[in-house]
C-alpha cells in the first residue's frame, strides 16, 4: 500500500472504529493487569485501600481510625498471614461478614468493569465525533471559497453601522 492510499484508509470510519477497539482493549488490559508478586505488607495496604469503612463516610479502611476499620484491618492481616486466601477472597469474606457494600473500587470483571470501560469509550467516541465535525466544517468552509470584494464591503458596512449605533 502506498503512503497516500494508507493515509486515506486510516481516515475512514473502519480505521477509527479499529482505533476505538484498540484503546478500549488496552484500557481493559490495563485495568486487569496484575503487578506481580507483592510483599504481605503491600498486599495488606492494597486491600485496605480497596475497602470502605462501614461507619465513616467516604473513607477507606486504610485511612479510617474507627474501631470497625481497625477490626477489618486485623481480619485482612490474618487472611494475608495465613497465606491460603487470595486478595479477592479476603475482600469477599469481609463484604459478606459486614453485609454491606464496602468496596471502594469496582471489580475489573462483570458489570462493574463497565464503570471503568464506559467513560473511556465515551471519551474516545466524543473525540472521534469532534474530529468528524471539524472535518465537515472545514470541508464546507472550503466549498464557500475565498471572500469576494462584495463580502468585504458587506462586513465593512456592518461594522460602520454598529460603530454609529454605539456612539452616544
Amino acid at each position: 500500500m502506498s503512503g497516500s492510499t494508507w493515509n486515506r484508509y486510516l481516515k475512514r470510519w473502519p480505521g477509527w472504529l479499529a482505533l476505538l477497539f484498540v484503546v478500549v482493549g488496552l484500557l481493559a488490559v490495563g485495568v486487569t493487569r496484575d503487578s506481580g508478586p507483592q510483599t504481605p505488607d503491600e498486599r495488606i495496604v492494597a486491600i485496605e485501600k480497596r475497602l470502605a469503612c462501614p461507619v465513616c463516610q467516604g473513607e477507606s479502611v486504610y485511612e479510617s481510625r474507627n474501631a470497625a476499620s481497625v477490626q477489618i484491618r486485623e481480619l485482612i492481616r490474618q487472611g494475608v498471614e495465613e497465606g491460603q486466601l487470595s486478595d479477592q477472597q479476603i475482600i469477599d469474606g469481609i463484604v459478606t461478614r459486614y453485609n454491606g457494600e464496602e468496596l471502594l473500587v469496582p471489580t475489573s470483571s462483570g458489570v462493574e468493569a463497565l464503570a471503568w470501560a464506559l467513560p473511556a469509550a465515551a471519551f474516545v467516541a466524543g473525540v472521534a465525533g469532534l474530529i468528524v465535525a471539524f472535518r465537515r466544517w472545514h470541508a464546507s468552509a472550503r466549498e464557500l471559497g475565498d471572500p469576494t470584494d462584495d463580502d468585504y464591503a458587506l462586513v465593512a458596512a456592518a461594522l460602520e453601522h454598529e460603530r454609529i449605533d454605539d456612539e452616544p
